[in-house]
């Protein structure tokens, strides 16, 4: 449109020199052509046309056209400005190719995602092959895993333009859906795990209530009513870690309100206190003096620190010992859980916050373990804005820190 404009500025500008012309030499027949062409412009730019004859007139009229036109040219220049700017900031790349195939617009993201490094290299190599498509079948589409580093999921989707008589060009889409495979990935696993998890124990209970049925014998069948027990407690474990887990992870701005940390670690230690002293293990409480309080969710920093009591009591060694301690430095609080239990393997420790992730699968299934956790750990620090650290070593020992943020204003 903007190059039609033009067009008809420069017919304007012509047919001005012409009407001067044509007035010095007094051709009436050449001010009817212009006034003719004239009428033809100004029918294509929407003015209306003057009534009189006459130089004067068709110069009147000539300004006229011509400062609409310039005006329209303006108005286009500004659309086009507007419409870059917003392409701009999509997140997806966009090409676009004119009806010769040359390239006519590429925007930011699509300049990013198309630059000389290997993979965008790749990239660029199939928005060309698959723009080429499109202008044979009318679309194309197709996926790109770039393997990094960083590595990528690209979708490619090609399309023809047309005004339904002619193809005006063909656009490119170029979508990362890196983040988006790697939650449905996510969410399978998790699927997978639940199942394993619970199947597990669903199956011994079916099987155990079985045998049951046809015992005689009422020691066994007190046996076996126990192993029931135990079993369904297993599956209750999981559900509520399961339920827990999804509350935490939906409360992504849970409810805050000030709490001082000697009263989580308290509490955490009550509720962990009868299967410490089930297994001989003493836990030593080290509060910090004065009283240190941070800002956030209760219940969800009792649940963390109890996750990594629970740990540290099922890895210690017997009649071991446990130490949980808090204190503040720098603006950050520190409240720490440490054993001289097992420890844990080098190898293991990026992967023992996943879900369902257990060093001695045996020996955490013994315990009575869930494997969510440390899972629950660390989604509990993300929502205070905080994080987890870990030092342990194999066969010595772990000690987990929960780190949260001081309040701003604080003041002990």
């Amino acid at each position: 449109m903007k190059s039609y404009i033009v067009g008809y500025l420069v017919i304007a500008v012509v047919a001005v020199i012409a009407v001067v012309v044509a007035g010095r030499l007094g051709r009436r027949s050449g001010q009817r052509s212009l006034q003719q062409r004239l009428t033809a412009l100004s029918v294509r730019l929407g003015v209306e046309t003057p009534d009189e004859a006459g130089l004067e007139p068709l110069l009147s009229h000539l300004e006229k056209v011509t400062g609409e036109a310039s005006e329209a040219v303006t108005e286009a220049s500004a659309d086009a400005i507007r419409l870059r700017r917003a392409l701009d900031t999509l997140p997806q790349g966009v090409v676009v190719c004119d009806e010769h195939g040359e390239l006519a617009f590429r925007n930011s993201r699509a300049e990013d995602l198309m630059n000389n490094r290997y993979g965008d290299a790749l990239t660029a190599q199939a928005v060309t092959e698959l723009l080429e498509n499109a202008w044979q079948e009318g679309s194309a589409e197709r996926t790109l895993d770039l393997y990094g580093p960083p590595r990528q999921t690209l979708t490619v989707r090609t399309r023809l333009i047309d005004d339904g008589r002619r193809p005006l060009g063909v656009i490119a889409i170029i979508e990362d859906v890196s983040e988006r495979r790697r939650l449905e990935e996510i969410r399978r696993d998790f699927v997978a795990n639940v199942s394993h998890e619970l199947k597990t124990p669903i199956g011994a209970l079916g099987l155990l209530a079985e045998t049951l049925t046809f015992e005689p014998d009422p020691e066994v069948a007190q046996r076996l009513a126990s192993r029931i027990h135990n079993e369904a407690f297993r599956v209750s474990r999981i559900i509520d870690d399961l339920l827990d887990l999804s509350r935490i992870e939906s409360e992504t701005a849970p409810p805050r309100e000030p709490i001082y940390i000697n009263l989580i670690l308290a509490e955490a230690v009550e509720r962990v206190r009868n299967a410490a002293e089930q297994r001989n293990v003493t836990i030593e409480l080290d509060e910090p003096d004065p009283p240190v309080h941070v800002v956030g969710d209760r219940r969800q920093l009792v649940s963390a620190i109890h996750a990594i009591l629970e740990n540290a009591v099922s890895f210690s060694y017997e009649e071991g010992t446990v130490t949980v301690a808090g204190s503040q430095s720098d603006g950050e609080v520190f409240l720490s859980v440490t054993d001289k239990g097992v420890g844990i393997p080098s190898r293991d420790l990026e992967r023992i916050f996943e879900r369902f992730y257990r060093v001695d699968h045996g020996r955490s299934r013994a315990s009575g373990g869930t494997g969510l956790g440390l899972s629950i750990v660390r989604h509990v620090a993300s929502n205070h804005q905080g994080r987890v650290e870990v030092d342990s070593r194999e066969g010595e020992g772990s000690t987990f820190t929960l780190v949260l943020p001081l309040p701003p204003d604080y003041s002990a």
